[in-house]
């Protein structure tokens, strides 16, 4: 493994996804549960995220002003 490789992570524990994305942890687990959160990955009793899913999902909450709603779902 490279010493960038080992420097940035592919993928984070939640603690980890939460301090990336700049929220605490219990609104890391509160998101996933209702599906409002970042795409992650289940292995066995663990939970991960992917960055490459985290920034997606950051961008996805980016907005121009206060009352700029986002991209409709439907």
């Amino acid at each position: 493994m490279t010493t960038e490789a080992a420097a940035s992570p592919q993928r984070l524990p939640v603690q980890g996804a939460a301090a990336y994305v700049g929220i605490s942890v219990s609104k890391m687990n509160k998101a996933r549960m209702t599906g409002a959160g970042p795409a992650f990955y289940k292995l066995g009793c663990r939970v991960v995220y992917d960055v490459k899913d985290l920034n997606t999902w950051l961008e996805c909450s980016r907005r121009t002003s206060t009352s700029d709603a986002g991209p409709s779902l439907n």
